[in-house]
């Protein structure tokens, strides 16, 4: 007789119904696994969360007193009829895959991934699984991304121009993982680097747990950055009238995966776009997806229906679905 799926999709998030627990929802339920700290990713309202032990710093700093349990990298919990680990995504610090397994049955859950190792986060780790659910924010070929030593010189070269000009340098870059692993690329570089509160909340939680984050100075209040200084802020923070005069004068960029597209740079008015990414590429998506050997692939987050056509192309059994956080383009945490 067949068996039930292991995994279904749901509005309220991918459900297990053997384990009774749902991945990264939406929305509140009684028990959910999280993949990371992304507030699209770990939301709350919750009963009671499951995630990688070096995620659970950054969740409980955004999410508040909840009930959370970690799992070390590898360590298997047995849920219902099914065991669930958890495995390096190279997202940013703490970002797992997960893995349910049922008998002689793997699924494998992505959340958000990368292959490029960075120097801060744990790198991705390929798990054989006969059915994977990846995302795809990036499915299409246009999508393919330099070395980050490529892209940290360009910075760096766009740094000590605005610095010789007397302007302070501004990269707008996510609080979780985008903003730590530039800190962390840049610095050596031509002058100091400042932070926004809020990129500090971050780093201050990482650096507790080991993962190297140089110090650097906090911009809040009543604080002005120094000449030449590079500003590292989240992206919501760059339209802050207050925040735009402890930097005085200031030339203002992006780092984000969709600077590739100038259609979005421009709409955002930015006179500066760096393509730096925490998900996967075009290239790599493929890659992850063959080192899995998986003969089923579920794709969501992004550029799903051509990418499942490509995928089917390949000889793949590939269709799309929806977990209930889609984003449109340009949109999302960490990308």
């Amino acid at each position: 007789m067949a068996r039930d799926p292991l995994l279904t999709f749901t509005d309220r998030g991918i459900f297990c119904p053997e384990g009774g627990f749902y991945i990264d929802p939406p929305r509140g339920v009684e028990r959910a696994v999280v993949t990371h700290g992304h507030a699209d990713h770990a939301r709350g309202g919750s009963g009671a969360y499951l995630a990688s032990a070096a995620a659970v710093p950054v969740i409980r700093a955004r999410l508040g007193a909840v009930a959370i349990e970690g799992l070390g990298w590898g360590e298997v919990r047995r849920s219902g009829g099914v065991e669930v680990s958890f495995h390096p995504a190279g997202h940013v610090p703490g970002s797992a895959q997960v893995r349910v397994a049922r008998g002689g049955e793997v699924w494998v859950v992505s959340g958000d991934y990368k292959l490029e190792p960075d120097g801060l986060c744990e790198p991705f780790e390929p798990v054989a699984c006969h059915a994977f659910v990846s995302e795809c924010t990036f499915g299409l070929p246009v999508f393919r991304w330099a070395p980050q030593a490529e892209v940290v010189a360009e910075i760096l070269r766009w740094w000590a121009e605005t610095a010789a000009a007397g302007k302070a340098a501004v990269i707008g870059a996510y609080s979780l993982g985008k903003a730590q692993r530039l800190i962390a690329a840049l610095r050596d570089g031509p002058g100091p680097i400042c932070a926004h509160p809020a990129v500090e909340g971050m780093s201050r939680i990482l650096r507790a747990q080991g993962y190297g984050v140089p110090e650097v100075q906090t911009l809040g209040a009543g604080t002005r950055a120094p000449a030449g200084a590079l500003v590292i802020a989240p992206p919501a923070a760059l339209g802050e009238a207050g925040f735009a005069r402890r930097i005085g004068p200031h030339e203002t960029a992006f780092a984000s995966g969709w600077m590739a597209l100038r259609g979005v740079r421009r709409r955002q008015g930015l006179g500066r776009g760096f393509v730096i990414s925490d998900h996967a590429d075009w290239p790599a998506l493929n890659r992850a997806i063959a080192a899995t050997g998986a003969g089923r692939v579920f794709v969501t987050h992004g550029y799903t229906v051509p990418f499942a056509r490509w995928l089917r192309e390949q000889g793949l059994d590939a269709d799309v679905v929806a977990t209930g956080r889609e984003a449109r383009e340009g949109e999302g945490e960490g990308e």
